[in-house]
């Protein structure tokens, strides 16, 4: 059993893309973001990443624990894991046996996240979008470009073009296939 990280900044497709590719592979599947609570991220990002950004710094000990279950009872080909950083967080590197990078342009992934707010609009979503925008101003697109050309210098697989999902599947299940044989 391997276990294949999707890698990428938010908005990249790494949940469409794992989704598509479980359906097609029939294999369990973890989500970062469902494993994520107040602890996982510093509070106040900017500093930390002005302080080196140390990725040990990212917690989720759920999702750790999640895939240790997985493995131990799991017997399919792949286990796919969303994880924004490939190997790069100690706690998770030594399970990643392969990392695809969903190396999209920010503006690309921007769009994607506004639209992804605005296809469920909430009193929250609304207030998030210019509160969001205004971080990605700031400070959020200079961590996502520097922690995404970290994530590319220890990946297998860096997917740079923009395809659909369903292209952007194929893709990534023919690349497991010949690395497979």
């Amino acid at each position: 059993m391997e276990v294949v990280a999707v890698s990428g900044v938010s908005g990249s497709g790494k949940t469409s893309v794992i989704k598509q590719l479980v359906e097609k592979l029939d294999c369990p599947y973890l989500l970062f973001d469902d494993h994520t609570d107040e602890n996982t991220y510093p509070t106040d990002m900017k500093a930390w990443f002005e302080s080196g950004a140390d990725l040990s710094e990212i917690k989720t000990p759920k999702f750790v624990d999640s895939l240790r279950e997985y493995l131990q009872k799991c017997d399919n080909d792949y286990i796919f894991i969303e994880e924004p950083f490939g190997r790069q967080r100690p706690s998770i590197s030594s399970f990643v046996d392969q990392v695809i990078l969903l190396d999209q342009p920010m503006e690309v992934c921007l769009s994607r996240v506004i639209m992804r707010n605005l296809k469920h609009p909430s009193s929250d979503s609304l207030i998030s979008i210019p509160k969001y925008l205004a971080m990605y101003d700031d400070h959020f697109r200079e961590i996502y470009i520097a922690l995404n050309d970290q994530t590319r210098e220890n990946s297998d697989l860096v997917l740079q073009d923009v395809l659909s999902v369903k292209q952007t599947t194929e893709c990534i299940i023919q690349w497991l296939r010949n690395n497979r044989q």
